[in-house]
């Protein structure tokens, strides 16, 4: 009954129903004929209520809301423009200047907002017209800006990394902690392969004519001050807090909030229609994600009354190459997975199957959340579905091709994957340099190693 009722959500999925009913409806139609068939125990259905409570009442999930409406608030408030106006005046004189401003911009927007179609959107509206006036190349500037908005993906404070704690049963400040390098490797990544583009074809990347950089000097510092200066103390306070352990991932989004709406005063930005819409956005996105959770726990709670977890964790255990080979298939998995779910899907769906299974071979549960959102980031890039391409898509000018937003990601896809495998052998990466937990700890013989 349990790889039925696997497929059967397939199916579903498949067929375009929302993730939220499809879930729960396949949870409690396998539930009444498991009953029928004595294959499933009505008693275990009283477990149900509880467990939705205990989503609800779940404190930490509240840091969903909290950073979400931070990212929303501080993306109308107009800070993306300036900063990606002050950094693009900053580096106008370097080849490929302007691509360098998209890279930082978006990395600190990750790290102010974590909502990647926030990130992208706003990049899209503002760099990209820019870029290609002063003659960029379309596949390198759409490339640029769908990556770097995904950053918000991985750098905290991620919603994915938040969702992926709660699944995996680990603390969202351990989670945090692990990611922050490989997403700074990863934002590194990406300014290596602007710059080997602009050795190899300049004309691909120019400067700035000395016309369209009119900021200098005193002016030039004063407006970094003035732009950059409030982000990265937000930054601090908020991520700061939480690693120091002076306050919870929740506490440190309802104080992201606070400053979110102290920077949109200073900016003489705060009013009434943009509260209602980040409110709007937040409350809807706040709903999705409980839905799906909800959706969730009925289909496992069936999924492990008949059995399920059993069934995934003899197939995966049974792998050649043990923690190695799980690990392997399983980032295939989700790789393949992420060409048509989102993060979402996939962090309800399969991390709580996947989550025992690791446990039992030794792996680390933070190392391997982080390894996960690395390889789930790649959802919002995979050619033809990616979100961030539909986002750019959306405010892209009619001159650059669909196509062209297709290519340009295809090399950042690929410098994602070697993440996943830099992440994979180099598991220090994430604060661990052995993968632990389980009954007896274990070392994953990588090749680093």
């Amino acid at each position: 009954m349990a790889p039925l009722m696997f497929a059967a959500l397939v199916v579903l999925l498949l067929l375009g129903y929302p993730v939220a009913f499809a879930l729960a409806a396949n949870g409690l139609l396998f539930a009444l004929v498991g009953i029928q068939a004595g294959f499933f125990d009505l008693a275990l259905m009283q477990a149900l209520p509880e467990r939705v409570y205990g989503i609800l009442s779940n404190s930490t999930l509240l840091a969903i809301p909290f950073f979400t409406f931070m990212g929303l608030v501080l993306e109308r408030s107009g800070m993306a423009e300036e900063l990606l106006d002050t950094i693009g005046q900053l580096f106008g004189a370097v080849r490929g200047g302007l691509a360098y401003a998209v890279i930082f911009v978006g990395a600190l927007l990750a790290a102010t907002t974590g909502v990647v179609a926030a990130s992208v959107i706003a990049m899209g509206l503002i760099s990209l017209p820019v870029m290609l006036r002063y003659g960029y190349d379309r596949r390198l500037s759409t490339g640029v800006i769908a990556a770097s908005g995904t950053l918000a993906q991985i750098i905290p404070p991620s919603l994915v990394l938040i969702v992926l704690a709660d699944q995996l049963g680990v603390s969202v400040g351990d989670m945090y902690s692990g990611a922050l390098l490989p997403g700074l490797v990863l934002t590194g990544l990406y300014v290596g392969y602007v710059l080997s583009v602009t050795l190899l074809k300049p004309a691909a990347a120019p400067a700035l004519p000395l016309a369209a950089r009119t900021l200098r000097g005193q002016a030039l510092m004063r407006r970094v001050l003035v732009s950059l200066l409030p982000p990265l103390i937000l930054i601090f306070l908020v991520l700061g807090t939480i690693f120091l352990g002076v306050a919870t991932p929740t506490e440190g989004g309802a104080l992201g909030a606070v400053g979110a709406l102290a920077l949109a005063g200073m900016h003489k930005r705060l009013n009434l229609t943009m509260l209602r819409q980040s409110m709007d956005a937040t409350t809807k996105l706040t709903s999705f994600v409980l839905f799906i959770l909800i959706g969730s726990t009925v289909f496992s709670l069936v999924f492990r009354g008949m059995d399920g977890d059993r069934w995934v964790e003899q197939m995966l255990t049974a792998l050649p190459g043990g923690a190695l080979g799980f690990l392997l298939a399983v980032n295939l998995l989700v790789f393949v997975l992420a060409f048509f779910l989102d993060f979402f899907e996939i962090a309800f769906i399969l991390v709580p199957l996947l989550a025992p299974v690791a446990h039992k071979l030794g792996i680390d549960l933070v190392w391997f959340g982080v390894l996960l959102g690395v390889n789930m980031q790649t959802s919002f890039m995979h050619p033809p579905f990616g979100f961030a391409l539909f986002y750019l898509r959306s405010v892209a000018p009619k001159a650059v091709k669909t196509s062209d937003i297709y290519w340009g990601a295809v090399p950042f896809v690929i410098i994602q994957v070697a993440m996943i495998a830099i992440v994979l052998i180099f598991p220090e990466l994430v604060g661990t340099s052995t993968v632990t937990g389980g009954e007896e700890p274990i070392e994953i013989q990588l090749p680093a190693e």
